[in-house]
């Protein structure tokens, strides 16, 4: 406190990193109680109404104008400096997971916790909120903070699109994070897709299922670099062959979901699988060579779940690797998990960061517990990024 004291009086001279350091330090202990409040108190998507109101009071608290009428609970905080320029959106999810595995901080919730690290991300997102609120008076631009419902679901960005709210605000860059399971604090990003496509598609068929078609289906479908599983996604943080590691396993696969689901309708036999490609122009392969391989027992097939991939803008992909300490190349894409904030990409640019956080285990599965120092080095970086942007204008 004293350093910052005297860099505030203007006794010493003091960079923006380290003022920003200086700030995120005295708000950490904050930060761990705000994580914890929200880890206690989860709410499933499409029931935030708690959670939304606690992010609410603390962003009026920090002196916010807050938006909360745009879909479901979805709150945004309007941060406006006092000079005009850039603006510039940072999305932070808030739903909660339908489980109930061994944690060591107890939800208060019995078969609801948070564990994908979403209460991570709000943490995160309020400390940026306070640490750039205090440069209020030098900010040139707008910045506002997205806190949005119904992520797990993979509704509530479009929610929040179609419903207007780039009608609202109306942001030049978006950037999100999520935290797993890397080195804590780092930080890792690419240009383009994060993740890779998912599609699940169902089969229509005559005549029996047999072992033979599930297995030239399997096989047909699915592509991997010589010896490699890319579907054991457990290896992501592998630092011989994980996402940031250049010889990376997840860079060129396509995987498909063993476990078929089978069922008949009025005597007719459907199945149904995932499948995961990294190659976009691979996916409009899948069809037809679905209908080569099933031959006469087809009858019709088609996607029934398509969702969109989270696609980095390269230019500002680029510019975060160049400017940002603790940031690695991503080297892969990660089979899977994807993130509606796709759906914000689509209609601004913008950039997704994985911030490695998670101790013990991958998000969604048991053992899942995340190093709280991930925040400090988020908060850290992430407002120096902000800052960095809004000082750059529209010229870079």
């Amino acid at each position: 406190m004293f350093l910052l004291l005297i860099a505030l009086l203007g006794w010493s001279p003091i960079t923006t990193h380290e003022l920003i350091s200086l700030q995120t330090d005295s708000i950490y202990d904050k930060l761990v109680k705000i994580r914890r409040d929200l880890h206690a108190n989860p709410e499933l998507a499409g029931n935030e109404i708690h959670t939304a109101a606690y992010i609410k009071q603390h962003l009026l608290h920090l002196g916010l104008e807050v938006v909360s009428d745009t879909y479901g609970y979805s709150v945004i905080g309007i941060l406006t400096g006092n000079k005009p320029g850039k603006k510039i959106a940072w999305r932070a999810e808030m739903d909660a997971l339908p489980n109930d595995f061994p944690d060591d901080l107890a939800s208060s919730v019995k078969g609801i916790q948070h564990g994908c690290g979403h209460d991570v991300h709000m943490a995160i997102a309020l400390g940026i909120a306070e640490v750039l609120a205090k440069h209020k008076a030098t900010l040139a631009g707008t910045v506002y903070f997205i806190f949005q419902p119904e992520e797990e679901t993979f509704k509530g960005a479009k929610g929040m699109v179609d419903q207007g709210v780039f009608t609202k605000i109306k942001p030049d860059e978006i950037y999100a994070l999520h935290v797993t399971a890397l080195p804590v604090g780092e930080i890792l990003v690419k240009p383009d897709e994060m993740f890779a496509y998912q599609k699940r598609v169902r089969i229509k068929l005559k005549g029996v299922l047999s072992k033979e078609l599930t297995t030239s289906l399997y096989q047909s479908l699915s592509r991997a670099q010589p010896g490699s599983k890319p579907w054991e996604i457990q290896l992501v943080s592998d630092p011989a062959i994980g996402l940031m590691n250049p010889h990376s396993i997840f860079k060129d696969y396509g995987i498909v979901d063993r476990n078929f689901h089978t069922y008949t309708e009025k005597d007719t036999l459907f199945m149904e699988t995932y499948l995961y490609e990294t190659d976009k122009t691979n996916l409009q392969k899948i069809i037809p060579r679905i209908k080569s391989i099933v031959g006469d027992q087809l009858l019709s097939m088609s996607f029934i779940q398509e969702n969109p991939t989270v696609v980095n803008d390269a230019r500002l992909t680029n510019y975060a690797l160049s400017t940002m300490e603790g940031i690695h190349t991503d080297y892969g894409q990660v089979p899977y998990f994807n993130d509606d904030f796709a759906y914000f990409q689509q209609k601004v640019q913008g950039v997704y960061f994985f911030l490695g956080g998670s101790t013990a285990a991958l998000n969604h599965a048991p053992g899942f517990k995340v190093d709280e120092e991930c925040m400090r080095a988020g908060v850290k970086s992430f407002s120096l990024l902000i800052m960095d942007r809004l000082k750059s204008g529209h010229q870079k």
